[in-house]
């Protein structure tokens, strides 16, 4: 029988199961509901959320697509500048126009868009708002990393902002973006303009007044920066007296401004006197001093910023931070000097001892990246790139320019003096845009007076008190009118400009840049402008062809009695010279290039491996080097070659009527050059006993 004791417990047990079975299925659908809506909400918050970062990746793509198309908006307006500077640069060589220079007409064009981009554009508002602040415990560095919302972000300094400027014009995009990075001027235009100086150099003139050159550039830029430096220490001294300063003025500041300012840059005047066939020792005076001192005066300003005397005082006179400082410049101009001779050398080598001529193409592309890279090598070892490049030109055309083909040498030469054209006239458009779109500018009337006084003044203690110690020495003096046109034509331009925008961070840097600008337009305005009817009111001789040049040069030679009273110390005098053509022609010439007499008959017999290693023959199918005629002093077989009346004396040997010498092809006599030299020098009789000395005098 059954229990119905068990019974009524098995039925309280099923529905105790039966409850909790119900409030476990409760409970699983309470759990799948919300599963289900977790499921439904995370898609929601993602959707969110990535619609938030495609937004945010599809305004980062409209904005540098939106600063792409600016940028080359400005690209354009300085295409269109310089386009527009060479269609008025035929106009006026058509009409025969010279009293503006195309840098001239450059600037002009500057100005006029630097006007239309400053106040013809709209300035950008800051949304009337007010900057965030922040507080830092140490000063802002040129990045800085912020968290903003939970996101790390990186920020670059670009300089500090006036606070009543930060709703007009420092918000324009387009006056930012035309402002340049002073780098580009560095590292992209001038070393094809240094470059070309040297690669182009007269070298019949440049080395026939060698001496007088380097004297202007060396020690007169050293003259003239100290003389301004000096004298725009007292105008600083006046202006703190007047309360004109808003901020410090060091007498290093001053010194480094008169150190820029000495750079002269008679492109201008240059350009006129070319035209005009001008008397070539004004040439070559002023186109070596330009080349030059453009040189020194960047080691120099170098020099000035590396014076640190010790103590608290850092801006005081201190003999050993001066002496720490002639070292600098002695050792950045020596260290410059060398890198750009041995990348010459090293061109020379490689275009001698391969096959590259075959190739015309890549000989050039070879010579192209040689010659550039060594501006950025010299800056990247610490030297200064402008040093560099200008003897790598030197040296690449006084030795690499003979092993190169003739197509080689047209498209070398044709290359570099387009982009000397180019890069100048962009620099010089710049310079007018500069005025009215760059936003630092410090114009202080006192000082822009006092620094063109001070420039006057430190341009004739250069010319005059040193044109009169060098003609004690110079048989063709520097005459008083060649020096009144020296003094003239002491334009500045590219070079000055680029010194002086590579640092324009603190107050007296700004006023700096503000003052070489103003005076880089007077000059080029002004000056030359007036060079033509200034080389009439000199009298200063013009339409000179190439071959009274020629005579001038044959002139050198000079005509003595027999009784030779000055022979023997003008031909002691000349030993320096006779030493490096020796030198140069026995040894380095037939070293590095294909012409001169080979090694083989100049280097002594235990050195016969050695001369056969460094002895490089093309093959017969090559075509004879093509001669540039202005390359008579350091350049191919007849190096150097004079005439008087019927007879002609090549410093190579040969002599014009026939003498003993070598070929071409590097084959002939035995004697070497200096011997040849010395035998037409010494044995050679003219009529009514006289006869050729060498004139070493004329070389300075």
């Amino acid at each position: 029988m059954d229990d119905p004791r068990r019974r009524s417990g098995a039925r309280a047990a099923s529905s105790t199961t039966t409850t909790a079975t119900k409030m476990m299925a409760v409970m699983m659908k309470i759990m799948m509901m919300m599963m289900m809506m977790m499921v439904v909400a995370h898609p929601a918050a993602t959707s969110a959320g990535a619609q938030d970062a495609a937004m945010e990746e599809l305004a980062t793509e409209k904005e540098a697509e939106e600063s792409h198309r600016q940028d080359s908006v400005n690209l354009l307006t300085f295409m269109l500048l310089l386009t527009l500077t060479i269609l008025t640069i035929w106009l006026f060589k058509h009409r025969t126009v010279r009293f503006l220079h195309e840098t001239g007409l450059a600037m002009i064009y500057g100005l006029l868009v630097g006007v239309i981009l400053r106040y013809g554009i709209p300035a950008t508002s800051y949304h009337n708002r007010s900057p965030p602040s922040c507080s830092l415990a140490t000063g802002p560095t040129s990045s800085l990393v912020l968290n903003v919302s939970g996101r790390l972000l990186e920020f670059t300094l670009k300089g500090q902002i006036d606070s009543a400027d930060i709703h007009n014009v420092e918000q324009n995009d387009m006056l930012r973006k035309v402002t340049f990075d002073p780098e580009v001027f560095f590292n992209i235009l001038l070393p094809p303009i240094i470059f070309h100086a040297g690669y182009s150099l007269k070298k019949k003139l440049f080395f026939r007044n060698l001496g007088s050159i380097l004297t202007y550039a060396f020690l007169g830029t050293a003259v003239s920066c100290f003389v301004i430096g000096n004298l725009m220490y007292g105008v600083v001294k006046v202006m703190q007296v007047l309360g004109q300063l808003s901020d410090k003025f060091y007498y290093t500041d001053c010194l480094f401004f008169g150190a820029i300012i000495s750079a002269t840059d008679p492109v201008t005047v240059l350009a006129i006197f070319n035209e005009l066939h001008a008397d070539g020792d004004l040439y070559a005076l002023l186109f070596g001093e330009s080349v030059m001192n453009d040189a020194v005066a960047i080691v120099l300003s170098s020099s000035i910023l590396a014076y640190q005397p010790r103590g608290a005082n850092t801006h005081t006179f201190d003999a050993a931070a001066f002496f720490k400082s002639v070292g600098v410049f002695l050792g950045i101009f020596s260290g410059s000097f060398m890198m750009g001779a041995a990348t010459g050398v090293v061109t020379a080598l490689v275009t001698k001892f391969t096959k590259l001529h075959c190739f015309p193409l890549l000989e050039t592309a070879l010579f192209f990246l040689m010659s550039w890279s060594t501006f950025l090598l010299a800056e990247a070892c610490g030297f200064t790139g402008v040093v560099a490049v200008l003897f790598c030109g030197i040296t690449q055309a006084h030795y690499t320019f003979n092993n190169l083909s003739p197509d080689s040498t047209r498209r070398t030469k044709q290359l570099f003096e387009l982009l000397h054209f180019l890069a100048e006239n962009f620099i010089f458009s710049y310079m007018g845009l500069a005025l009215f779109t760059f936003q630092k500018h410090v114009f202080s009337p006192l000082f822009i007076a006092g620094a063109s006084v001070a420039i006057f003044i430190g341009r004739a203690l250069n010319i005059y008190p040193l044109s009169f110690l060098l003609n004690l020495g110079r048989r063709h003096k520097i005459s008083g009118n060649l020096q009144h046109m020296m003094m003239f034509a002491g334009l500045r331009g590219a070079m000055a400009f680029a010194l002086a925008i590579r640092d324009t961070a603190t107050y007296a840097r700004q006023m700096i840049f503000t003052t070489t600008l103003l005076i880089v337009f007077f000059t080029v305005w002004v000056f030359g402008g007036g060079t033509t009817p200034m080389l009439s009111w000199l009298h200063i001789r013009v339409g000179v062809d190439s071959q009274e040049e020629q005579q001038t040069s044959a002139d050198t030679f000079h005509v003595l009695q027999e009784d030779g009273s000055e022979s023997k110390s003008k031909q002691e005098s000349a030993w320096l010279f006779r030493m490096w053509y020796s030198f140069d022609h026995n040894y380095l010439k037939p070293m590095l290039t294909h012409s001169g007499p080979p090694l083989t008959s100049t280097l002594p017999a235990y050195c016969a491996p050695l001369a056969s290693c460094l002895t490089a023959t093309r093959s017969s199918e090559n075509h004879e080097q093509p001669r540039d005629p202005d390359c008579d002093l350091i350049r191919n077989d007849g190096d150097l070659t004079f005439t008087f009346g019927d007879t002609a004396i090549a410093t190579n040997g040969v002599s014009g009527d026939g003498g003993a010498g070598w070929s071409s092809n590097g084959r002939g006599s035995s004697s070497t050059s200096e011997e040849a030299l010395q035998r037409d020098l010494d044995s050679r009789e003219l009529s009514r006993g006289t006869r050729l000395v060498f004139p070493i005098q004329d070389l300075t």
